[in-house]
């Protein structure tokens, strides 16, 4: 390959990433925002975008893939499972916040089965499943936890955590994995003995 090719394909690629940085910008701010907003976002011409994409489906279908696999790239960035668990359980939370703090938007896009971003998901889905049942085995979560339930907590504590904007990012990642591991309370639940619920 030439070093005029080369030039123009990473020019080409540079202009693909600022559509769907700006796509990312101006769909979370209206979701029915139209390719023409995006392309003024972008600071290209209305034929740019639509030359890269020809359907605003298409720039959505971009646009929840370049994040899928970013998402997927977070989680392998940790080394799951291979780092100690307590390690990569905050590993992972830093990783996956800075992806979702960059597309809050594409990461919510609704994507069929079978599609890259679904299988991307999953993947990711099937490795903190695996992660916390390494975490569990370790000792980090109690013998008798519900993994189930401690993975849909560790998702909803993510997702605050990836919205609180003002609270920096390894701080959000402490704060997800304290919560997770400890709580907010004394201690003293409803399933201690002797607890009176009635």
């Amino acid at each position: 390959m030439s070093g005029t090719t080369r030039a123009l394909r990473s020019d080409a690629e540079r202009t693909v990433r600022t559509i769907l940085e700006a796509a990312e910008r101006v769909f979370a701010a209206d979701p029915a925002a139209s390719m023409e907003q995006v392309a003024e976002a972008a600071g290209v011409a209305r034929t740019t975008v639509h030359r890269r994409f020809a359907s605003r489906e298409a720039l959505l279908e971009a646009l929840a893939a370049v994040a899928a696999r970013e998402f997927g790239a977070a989680v392998e960035a940790a080394h799951p499972e291979t780092t100690p668990p307590l390690v990569a359980l905050y590993q992972v939370t830093v990783n996956v916040l800075r992806v979702k703090r960059r597309w809050p938007f594409a990461l919510e896009l609704d994507r069929p089965g079978g599609s890259e971003p679904a299988w991307a998901h999953a993947e990711v889905e099937l490795r903190c499943d695996r992660l916390l049942q390494r975490a569990k085995d370790d000792g980090v979560l109690r013998a008798g936890a519900d993994l189930a339930w401690a993975k849909w907590v560790y998702y909803a504590l993510i997702g605050v955590a990836a919205r609180m904007r003002e609270c920096e990012i390894d701080a959000a990642a402490t704060r997800v994995v304290d919560t997770l591991l400890c709580g907010v309370g004394t201690g003293q639940g409803l399933t201690r003995k002797g607890a009176d619920v009635s």
